[in-house]
């Protein structure tokens, strides 16, 4: 079965993105601290920062990306991203009427390309404290504000034509050319079809139990709890799709098995799919394969439960 699957993911068509995510910060000091980072099919390639204001990696073969095809165009995006968000925070603050405490103007911009069809997708939104602020319209090359505080912006950014374009030219052009240098030197770590490791974990004999599922890629997946073959939502609590240290990905979704009585447990299973591949990897729930002693139970679950953030529209914080 596994053979089967990855032979189905290695024909099928793959959709990659890039995604440039810039988030200013502005607290008691009145000053703006500023963090920007690349992000390749969910992986960061390049970031900078208020400190470093040029194009950094952490990777080695992101390195040889720089080396063939200088990256001044994201340097670039973050002098200007930082700029413009500094230049605007504290405005945005007093429409809000917010005069304390830390807030937060945000940017994600960048394109999803499917090397099937070929076909470009390009995005571009700002956030303000977490929440959609104003969006970039492709199909009208207008902005589209979600608040009231942002009309002010659609009519001064809207008014801008020769602006309009290079955002266009941004995310139809320069995005997905950048976005294919990534996926050919690092086509073996962005591309490549992994297929997960599952576990099923449990605290304590009356605590949830957790499927979990790490180290596949890509992280176009799908992961539920069924009983009898039907998907069920009741007792059922979702996690997120996190990046992995390897370029994998991992994520958990929790059973609650209070009310399931033992005769049942054959019944229920844990089932992954590809989002790509019409083949599930299933997973039964079966006491004999839980991990319930408890010093394996804690290591497992700090494998998977800590040291994680997220940052999208979120002001970078630990889990």
């Amino acid at each position: 079965v596994m053979l089967f699957i990855l032979l189905l993911l290695f024909s099928s068509a793959l959709t990659h993105s890039l995604r440039l995510l810039f988030t200013g910060f502005l607290g008691e000091e009145k000053w703006m601290e500023f963090v920007g980072v690349a992000v390749v099919n969910g992986f960061e390639v390049i970031y900078c920062s208020k400190n470093s204001m040029t194009a950094e990696t952490r990777q080695d073969w992101v390195k040889e990306v720089i080396q063939y095809h200088p990256t001044y165009w994201f340097t670039n995006e973050c002098r200007e991203n930082q700029s413009l968000l500094s230049l605007n925070i504290e405005a945005l603050m007093k429409s809000f009427n917010h005069t304390k405490g830390v807030h937060t103007f945000q940017r994600m911009s960048g394109c999803e390309w499917d090397d099937e069809t070929g076909e470009v997708n390009g995005f571009n939104q700002f956030g303000y404290d977490g929440e959609d602020f104003i969006t970039f319209d492709l199909k009208t090359d207008t902005w589209i504000p979600t608040k009231p505080q942002a009309v002010i912006f659609k009519q001064k950014w809207d008014n801008n034509r020769e602006a309009l374009y290079r955002e266009r030219n941004n995310l139809i052009t320069i995005c997905p050319e950048m976005l294919k240098n990534f996926l050919n030197y690092g086509r073996t770590l962005l591309v490549k079809p992994v297929l997960p490791s599952f576990y099923l974990l449990q605290k304590t004999p009356s605590s949830s139990v957790t499927c979990h599922a790490t180290g596949f890629n890509p992280n176009k997946v799908n992961m539920v709890w069924r009983k009898d073959g039907a998907e069920i939502h009741e007792g059922v609590n979702r996690g997120e799709i996190i990046p992995n240290n390897d370029w994998t990905f991992q994520m958990s979704v929790d059973l609650e098995i209070s009310s399931v009585r033992p005769e049942d447990w054959e019944r229920y299973a844990c089932v992954f799919q590809f989002s790509d591949v019409n083949q599930d990897i299933v997973t039964k729930l079966d006491k004999a394969v839980i991990w319930t002693n408890k010093e394996r139970v804690q290591s497992s679950w700090v494998f998977f439960r800590s040291g994680l953030s997220k940052c999208y529209y979120k002001c970078c914080t630990s889990i």
